[in-house]
């Protein structure tokens, strides 16, 4: 079913060129409308000022959760909102239906001052491997789309991460480390060492997309939520880069991950993250 489902025909993209529409059109409906058009009572704070979601949100994730599960019948979503009404939804990752996996809107805060730095990303899933995503910025008018195996393209061109010129200084974006633990903080702050220029991160799709295309070198996350890494690790993977958790492991979506980890441009970047990442903690 699922290889059915990703299976492209001649001169037709079939189901991928179905899922992008529906992105796009949650985005048009749902999102863009009320982009610099948020009332205050339309914002809230879930688990405090940091965390923040709108009205778009939770109607986004409503229309992508419609036309995704119609598209892939048997399917399921694991999308932030939902989660966050019924944590148990997250079990969901370890099942054995295909789950689509939805963060309506990457970079809330973002979206919540005006600014265009912000996303919606959706990736295909089953039984833990990630098979497809789309990273969709709609104010940005910039879509990338990574499937297992078959690259990942920007706009429908192919692109790749490449390496950081021999010597260059790092650009690493980071959680922001007074929101880890004691140990987790210890590692991230590892980052603030020669040769690498670690700041804090915005929206993580967006940031996952830079590495993809080249423009950042590296991440470095402290927590492990699917939707906020589920499409941006394929979309690196696919341009070229790497991936890994503190223990030198791939990331599982499913949790319970070694944090902090990384991805980045290469394996040498990401093993010169992680060393810095070890030499902290």
């Amino acid at each position: 079913m699922i290889d059915d489902f990703l299976a492209e025909t001649a001169g037709d993209a079939g189901h991928l060129t179905e899922v992008e529409a529906a992105v796009r059109a949650a985005a048009a409906a749902e999102i863009m409308p009320r982009h610099r058009q948020l009332a205050a009572h339309e914002i809230v704070e879930k688990n405090g000022p940091h965390d923040l979601v709108t009205v778009a949100d939770r109607l986004a994730e409503e229309h992508l959760t419609a036309s995704l599960t119609k598209l892939l019948p048997g399917s399921v979503v694991v999308g932030e909102e939902a989660v966050h009404a019924d944590p148990g939804v997250y079990d969901a990752l370890g099942g054995d239906a295909p789950v689509w996996i939805v963060d309506p809107v990457d970079g809330t805060r973002q979206f919540v001052r005006g600014e265009q730095g912000f996303c919606t990303l959706v990736a295909l899933a089953h039984r833990g491997e990630l098979l497809a995503s789309w990273t969709y910025a709609p104010a940005l008018d910039e879509m990338a789309i990574a499937v297992r195996g078959r690259g990942a393209t920007l706009n429908g061109r192919p692109i790749r991460s490449g390496a950081p010129a021999p010597g260059a200084v790092l650009r690493v974006a980071m959680s922001h480390p007074d929101y880890t633990t004691d140990a987790q903080k210890r590692a991230l702050l590892g980052l603030r060492t020669e040769g690498i220029d670690a700041r804090p991160c915005g929206s993580a799709g967006l940031e996952y997309l830079d590495i993809a295309r080249g423009d950042k070198d590296a991440v470095a996350f402290n927590w492990e939520y699917a939707w906020d890494h589920a499409a941006g690790l394929l979309l690196v993977t696919e341009a070229g880069g790497a991936q890994a958790t503190l223990s030198g492991v791939p990331f599982r979506i499913a949790g319970g991950n070694d944090l902090p980890f990384t991805a980045a441009r290469d394996e040498a970047t990401a093993a010169r993250v992680l060393e810095a990442l070890r030499t902290g903690a």
